[in-house]
């Protein structure tokens, strides 16, 4: 390959790297047509069913464990925190799938049918009952009921994690495919545009909820699970067309090896492939996705980047040369482990209001009227009902007040959000406390019912927590990602909820173990299915505890991450950005 081809070669791999953004022929997008707000409603669209049907089903799903499928109260806490931790877990299988294989569309395209089956297979389960034990009272001291066991147990569970499958991959692609909707070059108020649409996002996010919490919920405790179920899947199936709907009008970001090969598909593969790790060229065309900072955190790293000189020209192995682009993205997935890691004990939380906190109002008087009953899982629904009228409030009124004061574009940044958030959790759980401890001595003492909507400030407070951490933290995974790892970073968003679970699955077995003594007569905090007799008080101040000190552990993080420090030029001592062309290029 001569001089000039080479060159040449050069700038198209440039160019190409320029608009990583394609429609659904694989063209270049054009901005008038594709992308925007125009595009990010059909994606809005599938999450918010998508969110109606799998919280129907999370979050009275320990009722139907417990009622029908004859598990102890323990067990069923677990196997629903399991369940939804595993739905988060498998975010990042979603995350690599798409960044590397698939893209955001077919990813979610794909488990999308997936989590479609899981639900129509529960609702069979559910309507037939060869698949479920026999009926019995739970609570009933008289009644000795079978435990769900062998083919009724695999058929359950089967159906489960197919949702949670289909739910984990499809989650954090919604999130990246929605903001990849919004195109950054030469925008200024591009930052704006994406707070805006996360708002939105989350709004979508508390409607799809508002809605599974009270009009499926319902469904479910007045016309039998197995409709529930059914229903379920009639939502995700209307979310699947809703995605399909936008197919036209969206900006793809398959991976970038794929656009490669197909934009370069008549193009002679070149006989070097040491063009494709460095270069000279500095008049190659920068790529227009921005510029990063190379960053001195984790400086070990930097020499993955160090090409051996030994006079030999040898290429070297992909595992032992990288570019400094790839060098960058890993630092910032170690850079952002410890914020993720602040966020556990907060969705560890969210793991007792829909476990803990459901069988709490399921022992109060749930009686609105004398012929009107509030399914207790329906609680759930009280955040997102002030949510609803609170983040258009926040988009409205609170951004543009912060605006002028902090000279941001969002109002505050996504860290200062997440704090927020974090502080404000550890009242949920007081209040949970205060409530429960009330409740406990008013049933034993008194056999008097408490009503149901005592339990409501827990809930209330977490949802206004829940407003500020859980999309501050989306917005600061995709902003802190560097190209091709959106989806991956916000499926850290969503593995933070299933560690948040698994930690509560955790804490119950280690709370059990602890607190039960030799004798009978003292049993675990959590280890009876009447909760009279245990003591969630006693677990919701622990948890209260455990949030006060998160905080303060989180405060020293985000001080870290806020303080690093750029790279110095060779120069002097001022921080030098990278452009791309020298980002992928560069020998450090």
């Amino acid at each position: 390959m001569d001089t000039h081809t080479r060159e040449s070669f050069k700038g198209e791999c440039s160019n190409l790297l320029a608009e990583v953004s394609v429609d659904w022929r694989g063209r270049p997008c054009k901005p008038n047509k594709h992308g925007g707000m125009r595009a990010a409603i059909f994606v809005l669209g599938i999450q918010a069913f998508e969110i109606m049907a799998i919280a129907a089903v999370g979050n009275n799903l320990i009722t139907y464990v417990f009622n029908e499928m004859h598990f102890p109260l323990s067990k069923s806490a677990n196997i629903v925190t399991n369940f939804v931790g595993t739905i988060f877990l498998l975010s990042l299988f979603g995350g690599f799938l798409s960044d590397s294989y698939l893209g955001c569309f077919w990813t979610m395209l794909i488990f999308g049918f997936v989590e479609l089956s899981g639900f129509i297979l529960l609702s069979i389960q559910a309507h037939l009952p060869q698949l479920r034990p026999p009926q019995c009272n739970m609570l009933s001291q008289e009644d000795h009921c079978t435990e769900a066991k062998g083919f009724k147990s695999t058929i359950f569970f089967m159906a489960l994690y197919l949702v949670a499958l289909g739910s984990g991959c499809l989650k954090p692609n919604m999130i990246a495919h929605g903001g990849d909707q919004f195109k950054e070059d030469d925008d200024p108020k591009h930052s704006k545009k994406l707070s805006t649409y996360f708002n939105s996002a989350y709004f979508s996010f508390c409607f799809g909820e508002l809605i599974a919490l009270t009009v499926l919920v319902w469904v479910q405790t007045r016309s039998g699970m197995d409709i529930g179920f059914g229903v379920s899947a009639v939502a995700m199936a209307l979310g699947l067309i809703s995605l399909c709907s936008g197919f036209f009008f969206y900006r793809n970001k398959p991976p970038r090896v794929f656009v490669a090969a197909f934009t370069k598909r008549k193009q002679i593969c070149p006989s070097s492939t040491e063009m494709l790790y460095r270069s000279k060229n500095t008049n190659a065309p920068n790529r227009a996705v921005g510029s990063f900072r190379h960053t001195n955190k984790f400086r070990f790293l930097d020499k993955a980047c160090i090409k051996v000189q030994d006079g030999s020209n040898m290429n070297e192995s992909p595992w032992r040369l990288c570019t400094v682009t790839q060098v960058e993205q890993v630092k910032t997935i170690l850079s952002v482990i410890p914020i993720f890691a602040c966020t556990i004990i907060f969705n560890t939380i969210l793991a007792q209001l829909q476990t803990f906190s459901v069988q709490q109002g399921s022992s109060m008087n749930t009686h609105l009227t004398r012929s009107f009953s509030i399914p207790p899982a329906s609680l759930q629904a009280i955040p997102y009902l002030m949510l609803i009228l609170l983040v258009p409030m926040y988009e409205l009124l609170f951004v543009p007040t912060a605006r002028r004061i902090t000279k941001r574009e969002s109002g505050i940044t996504p860290l200062q959000r997440i704090g927020v958030g974090l502080f404000t959790v550890t009242f949920s759980m007081v209040a949970a406390a205060l409530v429960e401890r009330r409740r406990r001595e008013a049933a034993v003492g008194s056999e008097k019912q408490m009503s149901i909507f005592w339990t409501a400030p827990q809930f209330l407070i977490f949802g206004l927590s829940e407003m500020f951490t859980a999309v501050g933290l989306i917005e600061f995974f995709y902003k802190e990602s560097l190209g091709g790892i959106q989806s991956f970073l916000t499926a850290m968003t969503y593995c933070s909820y299933s560690f948040g679970f698994y930690l509560s699955s955790l804490l119950v077995s280690l709370v059990n173990k602890i607190t039960t003594s030799g004798s009978n007569s003292n049993k675990g905090w959590l280890s009876d299915n009447d909760l009279n007799k245990d003591r969630l008080d006693l677990f919701y101040w622990l948890l209260a505890g455990l949030s006060v000190l998160n905080f303060f552990n989180y405060i020293f993080w985000s001080k870290w991450y806020s303080n690093t420090p750029p790279s110095s030029s060779s120069q002097g001592g001022g921080g030098r950005t990278l452009k791309d062309n020298e980002v992928d290029n560069i020998q450090v």
